[in-house]
């Protein structure tokens, strides 16, 4: 059998500056490009419509077309990774297999099980920093411990950042070194039990114009005011090195954004115990409500609160959130309704397009005042008050909600200034008790 070398896409699904891409063809050529649809992770999905796995098969096509074009093609698996590469290693001579650097626990899990069983065999599995700048301990305080408060931790990120250069990957530039091979069978999304939809693909091109003025319109949701640009840097359809570099002309507020994206992932890697724990422990003492009614109210949008509402209402049909929306619906859940902010996190996690689990867990515990780097539990956003400052003329409520002058509108599932006295007397219980 030919020797070949393996590339692994997950989350980079591109062929142009993608670095273990790269590495894999300069470094040793006759690459076979390979997408599996890991069962670990489709199977806890309970929506077999879900936009996310329509959007990566989206792009798989697009990948496995570019590459026929050269004479190669993709493959795409779906089952356990382990199970995929047993079968590869019955058809192919494999030398050596390469992928990008992934930085959940699952993952974490995964390669360091798939490392050891090729190692075993005799075959190289080599990873690559891909999907940030600066990864597990590139940016730690002087002492070599992480930072855990984002102020100082974007410091040294820009500083690092300042001292540093964006090595190229040109994988782009090495098309005749993949593994030449007549098209492989067209996968079938249906097989895996998942039914292909429209995800509502935004454009991969970040609007430059957008970026450009984001400090000023990033907050106002009826906007086209942010950038869109989550959901290809969740999948990797885009280089967060050419966002970082755009990002860096134009305007300073929006590579903020792309540096808490980082530190949250810093925060994951160091303590992953966040996944399931507040970070800030004394919080766990909280004795949280968990209405089940309100709780439907809300992801239903129902809860007689215009912004709220809205805000869930667009996430249900879209799959996308605006940001300043996120925090309000967040707030609300967390403070108004003394809801486990791990009940929110997971229905995010379940409905949002662009999730990942980082930012997700470290925006959620950022509203519940739980987090690393959170609001102080005294902050209570109000949704009035949130409405009159960032949608001023309804234009983002009439959209969503174009009832909510009617009878039939529901009126308000609790009282704000009730729920605000409420919570913030459980909050100063729990944390006095818990200190």
């Amino acid at each position: 059998m030919e020797k070949i070398t393996v590339f692994w896409f997950r989350r980079d699904l591109r062929m142009e500056d993608n670095v273990a891409l790269y590495h894999a063809l300069a470094e040793q050529g006759n690459v076979l490009p390979l997408f599996i649809f890991d069962t670990e992770i489709l199977d806890k999905l309970s929506n077999k419509a879900d936009k996310r796995v329509s959007f990566i098969f989206g792009y798989l096509k697009k990948i496995k077309l570019e590459l026929e074009k050269t004479g190669s093609s993709l493959m795409i698996k779906y089952g356990r990774p382990s199970e995929v590469f047993e079968e590869l290693l019955k058809a192919f001579d494999i030398s050596a297999v390469y992928a990008n650097h992934d930085y959940e626990p699952y993952a974490r899990e995964r390669d360091s099980a798939t490392s050891a069983s090729l190692n075993k065999k005799g075959i190289l599995f080599k990873t690559f920093k891909d999907q940030v700048i600066f990864e597990k301990n590139e940016v730690v305080k002087d002492d070599g411990k992480p930072y855990t408060i984002f102020t100082p931790y974007s410091k040294k990120w820009l500083q690092k950042f300042s001292e540093s250069y964006l090595l190229p990957a040109p994988s782009e530039n090495y098309q005749d070194r993949f593994f030449k091979t007549v098209p492989f069978e067209n996968f079938d999304l249906e097989t895996t039990g998942f039914t292909e939809v429209d995800p509502g693909e935004p454009a991969i091109i970040p609007d430059q114009n957008i970026i450009q003025n984001y400090h000023q319109t990033r907050d106002i949701p009826s906007l086209k005011g942010t950038s869109r640009m989550s959901v290809h840097l969740r999948f990797g359809t885009i280089s967060i090195r050419k966002l970082v570099q755009v990002a860096e002309k134009l305007n300073s507020t929006y590579l903020n954004e792309l540096i808490w994206r980082e530190f949250y992932m810093m925060i994951l890697w160091h303590f992953p115990q966040v996944i399931n724990a507040a970070f800030k422990p004394a919080y766990d003492n909280i004795r949280w409500i968990n209405n089940e009614k309100q709780f439907e109210a809300w992801c239903e949008g129902k809860t007689g609160y215009p912004i709220v509402d809205a805000g869930m209402r667009e996430m249900n049909k879209t799959g996308f959130m605006h940001n300043r929306v996120r925090m309000v619906v967040a707030s609300f859940l967390t403070k108004h309704l003394l809801i486990d902010w791990r009940w929110g996190e997971a229905y995010f996690a379940e409905k949002l397009l662009d999730f990942e689990l980082s930012s997700n867990n470290g925006g959620w515990q950022w509203a519940a005042g739980c987090g690393c780097d959170a609001a102080p539990y005294f902050r209570v956003f109000n949704p009035e008050l949130q409405t009159k400052k960032f949608d001023s003329e309804l234009k983002y409520i009439k959209k969503w909600v174009p009832e909510f002058q009617e009878f039939a509108y529901p009126k308000p599932i609790v009282d704000h200034k009730f729920a605000r006295d409420r919570v913030l007397a459980e909050y100063k219980r729990a944390l006095a008790e818990g200190w």
